[in-house]
């Protein structure tokens, strides 16, 4: 640009100049005297001296003029080369401050996109900065109530241990106390047994539907609905099979003894009817867990209670959920953590079924 501006300038330069020296030559044009031609032929001629002293006197006069003439022409010349030069001037000038503008305005637009460049990255690391807080805030509370549910199902896990034990204890007593049954009572149990295990495959049947129907709703709560669902059949089947196992032996033992039946049965029914309350005890808190773990709450919310209504149909499959009392909203998020279970496991004595098919139960966070 700086080479572009100055090339301009020198040719105005040498156009004036050469503009100057043509009007010098024009002008001198006029200073020169045409000379007469000279013939051969010479003719005397008597001239007036006062004439000629007039044509000497007007022909200095028309050079004085002419020199005038040229010397003012030279002057507007002059003049005007001088007004040349002194607008070049003012035109260099003009585009040297319209280049300084320029690298001004250039320099304030870097300037001013450099400005808004670092605030961009500013706003930029403070949202990844609030972002990255937000995320270690939901880990921080999710890592809580990981362990908290964990926690609950270590104890629940414990409670059912010692409960189980306790269980095996009262059984082992009763079979150590128990008399020997007629053949009919080993006959009638046996078609108990074959109709109890009947409904066990069909309870089992509606369960793995229900599982899948469950999988199906909620991809993100299958995992956590599988292991409950696993551990509920695993201690089903556990109980199933020291139930089998403790049948068994008292079948044998039963077959073995003729007395002491009435006796032996009324302390039998007594065991029965403390096993189903235990049953009934045992799945209740196994329920609650299953509602725990969909249970999502305000931390706000701790300490409040809820008392629920739960209807089931013989499967397990929740038919209605209502609210006896307690606080509203952990009551609806109670409700919504039920219907999100939607099968509950159910044992396979169909007197603790029947129990357990319009349940009552407190939910607290």
């Amino acid at each position: 640009m700086k080479k572009s501006n100055y090339s301009t300038s020198v040719i105005i330069s040498v156009l004036v100049h050469v503009l100057f020296i043509v009007l010098l030559l024009w002008g001198a044009d006029f200073t020169f005297e045409k000379k007469q031609s000279v013939g051969n032929t010479i003719q005397a001629t008597m001239i007036d001296p006062a004439i000629l002293n007039q044509q000497a006197q007007q022909i200095r006069q028309q050079r004085q003029a002419a020199k005038n003439a040229e010397l003012a022409r030279q002057a507007r010349l002059q003049q005007q080369t001088a007004a040349l030069e002194a607008q070049r001037k003012t035109d260099a000038e003009r585009i040297r401050q319209l280049k300084e503008d320029k690298l001004t305005a250039e320099k304030a637009t870097r300037e001013a996109k450099k400005r808004q460049q670092v605030q961009q990255q500013q706003a930029i690391e403070a949202r990844a900065k609030a972002d990255a807080q937000a995320k270690a805030d939901v880990k921080a509370k999710a890592d809580a109530k990981a362990k908290a549910d964990a926690k609950a199902k270590a104890d629940a896990k414990a409670k059912a241990d010692a409960k189980a034990k306790a269980d095996a204890k009262v059984k082992a007593d009763a079979k150590a106390k128990v008399a020997a049954k007629a053949k009919a009572d080993a006959k009638a149990k046996a078609d108990v047994k074959a109709k109890a295990d009947a409904r066990a495959k069909v309870a089992a049947k509606a369960k793995a539907d229900a599982q899948a129907k469950a999988d199906a709703k909620a991809k993100a709560d299958a995992k956590a609905k599988a292991d409950a669902k696993a551990k509920a059949d695993a201690k089903a089947k556990a109980d199933a099979k020291a139930k089998a196992d403790a049948q068994a032996k008292q079948d044998a033992a039963l077959n073995d003894m003729l007395s002491g039946l009435e006796a032996e049965n009324e302390q039998r029914d007594g065991v029965k009817d403390q096993h189903i309350d235990d049953e009934i005890a045992k799945y209740s808190s196994m329920f609650k867990g299953l509602i725990q773990q969909n249970l999502l709450v305000d931390q706000s919310l701790k300490g409040q209670k809820c008392k629920l209504r739960l209807r089931l149909a013989a499967n397990g499959l929740v038919l209605n959920v209502s609210q006896l009392a307690g606080n509203d909203t952990l009551c609806r998020a109670a409700k919504s953590a039920v219907l999100q279970v939607d099968v509950f496991p159910m044992p396979d004595d169909p007197n603790v079924v029947k129990q357990l098919r319009e349940i009552n139960l407190t939910v607290s966070p």
